[in-house]
């Protein structure tokens, strides 16, 4: 199953993909938001909802929002693939390196990520991202994938010249609409071996990041061990999960997004993520 959250006419809610349009659940069961209906534990009803029902929308006629507009974390993952640690002259570290992402800092699919005004350092990082769809603390590994409710792509957008004014990554990771989450949720019963994806990233058609989720560092049982020792998860969080090499910094010369230029993250099994690129609006 296919979920997607979504403006239309102004109003915020979410559905079920259906061929090429979206049943909306929000008209139909008591949570509104996608993030709701994972703390109801009611992808079942979902699912039935989607078996049953008529498509009320296109695809076409619906504003993608991000997969959770309103996760409680964001959780990231810095230097999570051999060949990122390696292009960036870093050493594989013992632990996964975290940092946090806010909600305003993402977008949906085909809505413009936006290049601040203050760099034009803008880089691309296609990620494999998971929402956590059963609450947990100190989770164990053989248990770990029973706590994700589903699976999506992620641009992990980055404001490179900011993000090094200091020893944290955190101000140059969390710019308003620098980064893209999306098209959809592929819940977990699509995706039953998460080590197995195939990730691209390309920027205006040609490919700059190709890998496989096998080679993650930290796999992804492992960050749901690793994270849930730290803190609880709670339905609707969101772990992204590591960019591979091909960044456009450590490139000769280095290829930084403009305006104008469109990106999209591609992992097999989920779909396609789509942006372009544009400017911040003066102020």
């Amino acid at each position: 199953m296919k979920l997607v959250s979504f403006v239309i006419d102004g109003r915020p809610g979410y559905g079920a993909v259906k061929g090429d349009g979206v049943v909306d659940l929000c008209r139909r069961l008591p949570a509104k938001s996608l993030r709701a209906l994972l703390e109801a534990d009611a992808l079942r009803d979902a699912a039935a909802l989607l078996a049953s029902e008529q498509v009320d929308y296109p695809l076409d006629a619906i504003a993608f929002a991000p997969v959770i507009p309103d996760p409680g974390k964001i959780i990231c993952v810095g230097l999570n693939y051999r060949d990122h640690v390696a292009e960036t002259g870093r050493t594989v570290t013992e632990k996964p390196a975290l940092f946090a992402r806010f909600p305003t800092s993402q977008v949906g699919h085909l809505q413009p990520i936006v290049r601040p005004a203050v760099s034009d350092h803008f880089d691309y990082e296609g990620e494999l991202a998971l929402v956590i769809g059963k609450a947990g603390r100190h989770v164990r590994r053989e248990d770990a994938l029973t706590h994700i409710a589903g699976y999506s792509c992620y641009n992990e957008g980055s404001i490179r010249d900011w993000q090094r004014h200091t020893s944290q990554f955190l101000s140059g990771k969390t710019f308003d609409k620098s980064g893209a989450f999306g098209p959809w949720l592929v819940t977990a019963d699509e995706i039953p071996e998460p080590s197995k994806l195939t990730l691209q990233t390309r920027l205006n058609g040609e490919t700059v990041q190709r890998t496989t989720t096998d080679l993650l560092i930290t796999d992804v049982p492992d960050l749901i061990v690793y994270c849930s020792t730290i803190m609880t998860l709670l339905p609707g969080d969101v772990i992204v999960t590591g960019t591979p090499g091909g960044v456009g910094f450590k490139r000769t010369p280095p290829l930084f997004m403009k305006p104008g230029d469109t990106v999209e993250v591609e992992i097999s099994g989920i779909g396609v993520l789509r942006n372009p690129v544009a400017a911040e609006p003066a102020a």
